[in-house]
């Protein structure tokens, strides 16, 4: 029993670093400033969505379900606290996150199942067709940064590889 407190224990303390470094990745400015992303709570948390998405995909792919689900917990703690901020009590929070949840998920799948461009244009975008380059130049950092993590194991802090670059010719 105490072998098993304690791995979990250290396994919360790499949630919680793997959700500071996605958050940090996700609140990078280049996205907001750059790639028109809004710099709204709705913005932010499409982004943090989007690297939540990297991470607990490469936790998966490392068969590390129960570190995935730890670091899952640890974001929707993120929110519920977010949510609070914001004002929300206690009646209306558990609504509020419920709707989180299905809208994380929802990209989750999104991100998952099809073209990535498409997914990041109807979900970071709402779907404005002037943004396509813009969803473009997300969907081809995400797969890069995919790629970069798949190449890392646990043992080593996580790095997403370089941000989008928006001075392409």
């Amino acid at each position: 029993m105490l072998k098993e407190m304690i791995g979990f224990g250290r396994s919360k303390a790499r949630a919680q670093a793997l959700n500071t470094a996605l958050v940090q990745r996700a609140r990078a400015p280049v996205f907001f400033r750059d790639l028109g992303v809004a710099d709204t709570v709705d913005g932010r948390f499409d982004m943090v969505v989007a690297h939540a998405w990297l991470v607990l995909t490469w936790l998966n792919d490392l068969g590390q379900r129960e570190l995935a689900q730890t670091l899952v917990d640890t974001i929707f703690t993120g929110f519920d606290e977010g949510v609070r901020e914001l004002g929300v009590g206690d009646m209306g929070a558990g609504h509020r996150v419920k709707k989180i949840a299905d809208a994380f998920y929802g990209r989750l799948n999104a991100y998952s199942s099809g073209n990535l461009a498409e997914a990041v244009l109807r979900n970071v975008y709402r779907g404005d067709l002037m943004r396509n380059s813009d969803a473009a130049v997300i969907a081809n950092y995400l797969s890069g940064a995919r790629k970069f993590l798949s190449q890392q194991n646990l043992s080593t802090e996580i790095d997403f590889g370089p941000l989008p670059n928006t001075h392409a010719p």
